[in-house]
C-alpha cells in the first residue's frame, strides 16, 4: 500500500506540472476552448484508470482488471450509441464526453475500492523519494517509446484528413475504431492473463512454463485476431446499411487495410511481452521509435501515389516492420541471456 501511496504522490506532482502545459493545445488552436473542462477531467480519469488496471494485473487480479478495462473503454461507448439511437436530440459531443467520464470514473471507483482494501499499516512510513526517483529514471525511456507508437495513432488521423478531406477522415476514424477493437479484446481477454505468467516463469527460471505460456500467447493472439478481423469484415455490411451514409461505403477498402495493419500490430505483442518478461526494455523502446520514423517517411513516400490509401498502407508497412524487428530482437536476446530453450514452439 505504501508503494501505491508513493506512486499517487508522484502522479499529483505530475498533474500539477503537466496539466497547465496541456493548455497549449487550446492556446495553439488544436482543440476548441469549449471542451477544455472535459479534456482535463478525462486526462486525469483515463490515466488513473489505466494505472489502476496495471496495478490490479500486477497484484494478480486479472479478472477485475478486465472488468475495469471494459468499463473504461467498452460499456460507456455502447451506451452512448444506444442513447443516440433512441434519443436523436442527445447527439452531441457533450453527451459523449459525459458518458466517457462516467465510464472512466466507474472504472477508477471499482479498481480503487480494491486498492483501498489493502493493509494500510505501511502508510505510517514516510514517502520514499529515492524509490520515486529510480522509477522516473526507468520510466522515461519507456514513456518515449509509448509516445512514439501512440503518436502514430494520432498523426494518422490528421494526415488522413489533410490528404483526403473530411469524408475520407470520417470513414477512416470509424474503420480505425473497429480495427482497434481487436487490440482492446486482446488486452482484456488474452494479454492481461498471460503476460504475468511469462514474467513469473522467466524470473523463477521455469522454462517449461515459459515455453507453454509463450505458445499460448502466440496461438491465442493469432486466432483471436483472425476471428475478430473476419467478424468485423462481415458485420460491417449490416452496419453500413444501418448508417446509410455513402461516404463509408466509398472507403470500405480502408477497413480491410486497417484490419490487416492492426493484426500485424497484435502479433508484434507476442515478442513484445517476451522481452518484457526478460526485462529487455531496449528491445521494446528502439522498435517503437523506429516504427514512428518508418510511418512518417512511408506516408510521405506513398502520398505522392495514393492519397486515400497512403495512411493505412503506411500502417501495414510500419506494423509489419515492427513485428519483424521485435521478433528478431527477442530471439537474439534469448541467446544472449542463455535462454536458448525459450521459444514459441
Amino acid at each position: 500500500m505504501r508503494l501505491i501511496r508513493d506512486q499517487g504522490v508522484f502522479f499529483v506532482l505530475m498533474y500539477i506540472l503537466v496539466l497547465p502545459l496541456l493548455l497549449l493545445v487550446f492556446v495553439l488552436g488544436f482543440l476548441p476552448w469549449s471542451i477544455v473542462l472535459w479534456f482535463m477531467i478525462l486526462v486525469v480519469l483515463e490515466h488513473l484508470a489505466q494505472e489502476i488496471n496495471r496495478l490490479l494485473i500486477a497484484m494478480g487480479h486479472q479478472l477485475l482488471a478486465s472488468i475495469v478495462l471494459f468499463l473504461r473503454s467498452g460499456v460507456w461507448a455502447a451506451l452512448v450509441a444506444l442513447v443516440f439511437w433512441c434519443v436523436p436530440s442527445t447527439r452531441s459531443l457533450d453527451t459523449v464526453f459525459l458518458f466517457w467520464c462516467l465510464g472512466a470514473g466507474l472504472a477508477c471507483g471499482l479498481g480503487g475500492a480494491k486498492l483501498l482494501s489493502l493493509d494500510k499499516k505501511s502508510l505510517k512510513k514516510p514517502v520514499d523519494w529515492r524509490w520515486i526517483k529510480r522509477g522516473v529514471v526507468v520510466a522515461v525511456p519507456l514513456l518515449i517509446a509509448t509516445l512514439s507508437i501512440r503518436g502514430v495513432f494520432t498523426i494518422d488521423r490528421y494526415w488522413m484528413g489533410a490528404l483526403s478531406g473530411d469524408g475520407a477522415l470520417a470513414a477512416y476514424v470509424l474503420y480505425a475504431g473497429i480495427a482497434n477493437a481487436i487490440m482492446s479484446f486482446l488486452d482484456a481477454g488474452v494479454f492481461v492473463f498471460l503476460y504475468p505468467k511469462l514474467v513469473s516463469a522467466f524470473k523463477s527460471g521455469d522454462q517449461r512454463l515459459y515455453r507453454k505460456s509463450m505458445k499460448a500467447l502466440l496461438l491465442q493472439t493469432v486466432w483471436v485476431s483472425l476471428a475478430l478481423a473476419v467478424l468485423a469484415g462481415l458485420l460491417i455490411y449490416p452496419l453500413l446499411m444501418i448508417l446509410d451514409k455513402p461516404v463509408y461505403s466509398d472507403y470500405l477498402p480502408v477497413l480491410y487495410l486497417m484490419l490487416f495493419a492492426i493484426t500485424l500490430n497484435a502479433l508484434s505483442m507476442v515478442p513484445h511481452y517476451g522481452m518484457y518478461a526478460m526485462s529487455y526494455d531496449r528491445g521494446i523502446i528502439v522498435p517503437h521509435i523506429v516504427a514512428m520514423l518508418v510511418f512518417l517517411s512511408t506516408v510521405v513516400a506513398l502520398s505522392s501515389w495514393w492519397t486515400v490509401y497512403a495512411v493505412p498502407l503506411a500502417l501495414i508497412i510500419t506494423f509489419g516492420g515492427l513485428l519483424l524487428h521485435k521478433t528478431w530482437l527477442y530471439h537474439r536476446y534469448k541467446k544472449k541471456v542463455g535462454s536458448a530453450d525459450f521459444c514459441f514452439s
